[in-house]
């Protein structure tokens, strides 16, 4: 056990010196691990994001019921009753005319206060919340038979394009951040590649006085460790500060609409250790699979 660990430290200080002896060629893979894993950073924040405002929209999306003009307060509550009995309806809100007219004014201007008092032409509504949010349009189409019901409507087209682009986000969001990571394999793979051809002669030599195979890979296996933790640095700076910039700027604005962005603590740490596994990972199986050549008896 000892020896091994001493072994192990040994090829920790040589990996290191060669990081040294190689500093442009280190330069150059750590350069190539840095600009593919801000992509990757960038692109899964994206995703992430987009997948959660998607998922926002969706939950937003309610059905809005419209009382015929002249129904008296006992047909209100019976109709809500109806409302309630509706398979998958999780909650039920009132807003009269008047309401609406307030909100209309507030955003038209003092030109809609003509239709105050008995020139209000808006309707009484209910607001219908659907427990998942593609059992929206079967609610729609349930609570436009009920009594007392001018229309029922929760977007029609409109609503059905946000679950299908929803939808489409997670399946090609997930499908493109997986082919961004098998660029990411290729692209780091070919560059470490350069730099194990530019030692070809210290491998010669290493297997001519007698070293196994174990023992000439160990340091370029830690060497690319290290290549991909070095290149990790810089896309953790930019995703940690960077969003947490975007988030403060953009956030704001969405919360109006009642949408949001992800919180920076909630998964910004998360995407930061997956870069850092990523980096090691590619950066010593990078360095594994281009010494096979060299390593062939």
């Amino acid at each position: 056990m000892a020896t091994m660990i001493r072994t192990f430290f040994s090829h920790v200080l040589e990996s290191i010196k060669s990081l040294k002896r190689n500093g442009w060629m280190t330069i150059a893979s750590a350069s190539a691990v840095t600009i593919t894993l801000v992509l990757v950073g960038l692109f899964m924040a994206v995703i992430f994001n987009a997948t959660k405002l998607a998922k926002d929209i969706e939950e937003n999306v309610t059905v809005s019921v419209f009382v015929d003009i002249g129904t008296t307060p006992d047909e209100m509550q019976q109709l809500e009753k109806e409302l309630n009995k509706i398979d998958n309806v999780e909650t039920i809100s009132y807003s009269n005319k008047d309401k609406q007219l307030e909100k209309i004014q507030k955003q038209m201007g003092e030109a809609w206060n003509l239709f105050e008092g008995d020139s209000n032409p808006l309707y009484d509504v209910y607001y219908v919340s659907a427990k998942e949010p593609s059992d929206t349009k079967k609610i729609s189409e349930k609570a436009a038979t009920l009594a007392n019901v001018f229309k029922a409507d929760y977007g029609g087209v409109s609503s059905d394009k946000i679950f299908s682009i929803a939808g489409k986000v997670r399946t090609w969001g997930l499908g493109a951040a997986i082919l961004l990571l098998f660029v990411a394999v290729f692209l780091i793979s070919n560059t470490i590649r350069i730099t194990i051809l530019s030692r070809q002669r210290e491998i010669q030599i290493m297997r001519l006085v007698g070293a196994k195979n174990g023992y000439i890979r160990w340091p370029f296996f830690i060497e690319g460790a290290w290549i991909g933790l070095i290149g990790a640095i810089i896309p953790i700076l930019v995703l940690t500060f960077g969003y947490q910039k975007f988030y403060t700027l953009f956030n704001p604005q969405l919360l109006s609409s009642n949408y949001s962005l992800l919180k920076p603590e909630s998964f910004v740490w998360q995407i930061d250790l997956l870069m850092i596994v990523i980096g090691m990972t590619i950066g010593s199986l990078g360095s594994i699979i281009s010494m096979r050549r060299f390593l062939k008896i």
